[in-house]
């Protein structure tokens, strides 16, 4: 059985990625995703927030008015170093 993401998931799932590839490429500089995968991703987040600006309940302020232009600006909290680490982890990057 196929199962879909609600609007809501999709964006939090972006907004993750946003947040841990952005720690991932400008504070350890160890990006495991190419520019022109994340900017498809940063650009998918910019028009599902423009037509879907509810807030979800999750980092809602930081993505508030993000253009999708940068990640270097985004916050660093424990919650996405861990998750950036076990990223690395799983993909065998030291």
């Amino acid at each position: 059985m196929i199962q879909y993401q609600t609007i809501s998931e999709k964006i939090k799932q972006r907004r993750a990625q946003m947040l841990i590839h952005s720690y991932l490429y400008y504070v350890l500089d160890s990006p495991i995703v190419s520019d022109d995968s994340w900017q498809f991703w940063a650009d998918d987040l910019t028009e599902l927030q423009h037509d879907n600006p509810a807030p979800i309940g999750f980092y809602d302020k930081v993505f508030e008015d993000w253009d999708g232009s940068t990640g270097m600006h985004l916050p660093v909290d424990e919650w996405i170093k861990d998750k950036a680490h076990k990223l690395l982890d799983k993909k065998g990057v030291k």
